[in-house]
């Protein structure tokens, strides 16, 4: 071939959204080595739709056609002399022939499928291949394979986020990054065997740790959920609740497998995070779906915690078992019903309608999840709500390395930090919202009541069909309600509005917004890029990172074909609606505040 040139000739073509700008080769234009020509030549044949054919390609050159027979279409590029550059020498840009008509090209790649999706992925590792092979052909007029758009996800994803195997490597680095970036953390990580695979990792930032122990409320939340990546594995999470009843995830593992052993390891390091962050730990209320191994472990760890039933977990229990709305109804009744009497007299209710019931309840005691009988203090908060959210990580971080669900999670609760201390700082009453409301409440059914005064601080709430013994130094109410949920009731809102006393006052620590704030008062802070980790943990000397053990992957490998997917429906992770029972006439459906009953 001459090494004479020829200016590339302005395209006529009918269909000009397939001449696209950055496609426009031109002689002189230069590349940076031969595998960016390479890509730029692809690119611009599946931009044009055409076929390419490499004649020649080394260190020095290289040449390609149009694979067309007779079609004029060439390029010959060629390295500068003295300088690491390819240039454009020689460029024949018309073409002659038709084309690819068909939607298959083949320099459509894998490689070429990963570089398009690149920058999708970055955002959005949930990028599915069914929606990359439609994008594709939406975008490009290409159709790929199933396949092809499956490894190009895969080797994308190896690009952008590492490998699964490169992010138990750096496992050991990425936790001293965190206690090094976050003092007070917890961040471990440990192998088993002789071949050093990943057994367990736990993390607690800092200021969850400050949050939890100076402003929540003294209840945990234990769940886990199970990974679908490439190794598997489980993810354990213990949450608390803020002061606006926002779930506070507190510490989080990922673990191989789930087993008893696995959850006696995670709450031991529970209880050792507390203890060296407290000198009077309170007395805990605990929340599981009591499976056997989180039963050892919290007695083991936590011997003086209250650890009660998710009522979500018992009530679907109920409900599979009997498979009978109205006798559904009244079980829930029975679960919301404050006093002894007041569930004996539901059971009763139930066991009427059918027999059957006794037995169950032999299986599931009372004191384990009625609000009767159950002796630790919930505040109004029953179900688990940190199930929803392992569902989301799991979901959200399935397609990444460990490091990179560990970033993802970290990004998330550094977003919730800083967005509810924004919204903290601006709530100027002395509760935070949600509680606010139910005080507010509370007054409002108060002035059904008639208010007799015994002493200083001793209260007789009269109404038609009982009385009420209200005491506002110990802050109690013979209805137990401003016990159980750490708010005044109507009975106790009365008491204190007759002796001139602000009831907003006499709400639980944990309710005020002084409390929210403080909740969210710590930072975490950022963790610098893996490329400097190594940098870093060289510099440090005694004391620092043991970075000797190469961390491998667990033994456990995800099954060939499609994971089976557990759906989680909405309306399982909604809260059950409390069933409402008027004081005066006991009707359901209504409140006092609305009740028609006149009184006598």
């Amino acid at each position: 071939m001459a090494d004479n040139t020829s200016v590339m000739p302005e395209h006529t073509m009918a269909d000009d959204t397939l001449v696209m700008p950055e496609h426009n080769l031109f002689i002189g234009q230069e590349f940076t080595d031969v595998e960016t020509c390479r890509r730029t030549l692809k690119e611009t044949a599946i931009a044009l739709h055409f076929d390419l054919r490499i004649v020649k390609s080394d260190r020095s050159r290289f040449i390609a056609k149009c694979s067309k027979e007779g079609c004029p279409w060439r390029v010959h590029v060629a390295k500068r002399s003295g300088v690491p550059t390819f240039s454009i020498r020689t460029l024949h840009g018309e073409h002659t022939c038709e084309g690819v008509r068909n939607l298959h090209h083949q320099q459509a790649s894998v490689g070429w499928v990963a570089r398009s999706v690149e920058a999708r992925l970055r955002d959005n590792p949930q990028y599915k291949p069914k929606e990359i092979l439609q994008d594709i052909r939406e975008q490009h007029g290409v159709a790929v394979s199933y396949m092809q758009a499956w490894r190009g996800k895969e080797r994308s994803m190896a690009a952008v986020h590492g490998t699964f195997e490169e992010g138990y490597r750096l496992l050991p680095a990425y936790c001293e990054q965190i206690r090094k970036t976050n003092p007070g953390s917890i961040a471990l990580v440990s192998a088993r065997g002789q071949e050093n695979c990943f057994q367990r990792l736990f993390i607690s930032y800092r200021a969850s740790i400050y949050g939890f122990i100076n402003a929540c409320r003294p209840l945990l939340e234990l769940d886990r959920s199970h990974l679908k990546g490439k190794y598997l594995g489980t993810l354990l999470c213990a949450a608390a609740i803020d002061a606006d009843d926002a779930l506070f995830p507190l510490a989080f593992a990922i673990v191989d497998a789930e087993s008893d052993e696995n959850w006696m390891w995670f709450l031991s390091e529970l209880r050792k995070l507390l203890g060296m962050n407290t000198e009077n730990m309170p007395r805990l209320t605990i929340l599981s779906d009591r499976q056997k191994g989180i039963v050892e472990a919290v007695e083991t760890h936590f011997p003086s915690a209250f650890h009660g039933f998710c009522l979500r977990y018992v009530s679907e229990n109920f409900r599979d078992e009997f498979k009978n709305t109205k006798l559904l109804n009244i079980f829930w009744n029975a679960v919301y019903a404050l006093t002894a009497a007041e569930f004996e007299a539901k059971i009763a209710e139930m066991v009427e309608m059918s027999p059957e019931v006794m037995p169950w309840f032999h299986q599931f005691p009372p004191r384990l999840w009625a609000i009767a009988y159950f002796e630790g203090v919930r505040y109004g908060h029953f179900t688990l709500r940190v199930t929803e959210l392992l569902y989301n990580w799991a979901l959200e971080g399935h397609e990444l390395p460990i490091v990179q669900m560990m970033e993802h999670i970290r990004h998330q609760l550094t977003s919730w930090f800083n967005d509810r201390r924004n919204i903290g700082m601006a709530w100027t009453s002395i509760l935070v919202p949600s509680a606010e409301k139910l005080v507010l409440e509370a007054i409002a059914d108060s002035r059904c009541y008639q208010v007799l005064r015994a002493n200083e601080v001793e209260f007789e709430i009269v109404s038609t069909e009982r009385t009420n013994i209200v005491d506002i130094r110990s802050r109690q109410c013979s209805c137990r309600r401003w016990q159980l949920y750490g708010l005044p009731c109507a009975h106790a809102a009365a008491a204190l509005l007759s002796c001139g006393q602000n009831a907003h006052l006499f709400a639980e620590p944990c309710f005020t917004v002084a409390s929210y704030r403080e909740a969210y008062s710590q930072m975490i802070h950022p963790i610098p890029d893996k490329s400097l980790w190594k940098e870093r943990a060289e510099g440090t000397e005694g004391g620092g990172a043991k970075f000797d053990i190469v961390i491998r992957p667990p033994k456990t490998r995800r099954p060939p074909g499609r994971p089976k997917k557990k759906i989680l429906r909405i309306e399982n992770f909604k809260r059950p609606k409390r069933v409402v029972q008027c004081g005066r006439c006991h009707l359901l459906g209504h409140s006092q505040k609305k009740c028609t009953v006149q009184l006598q």
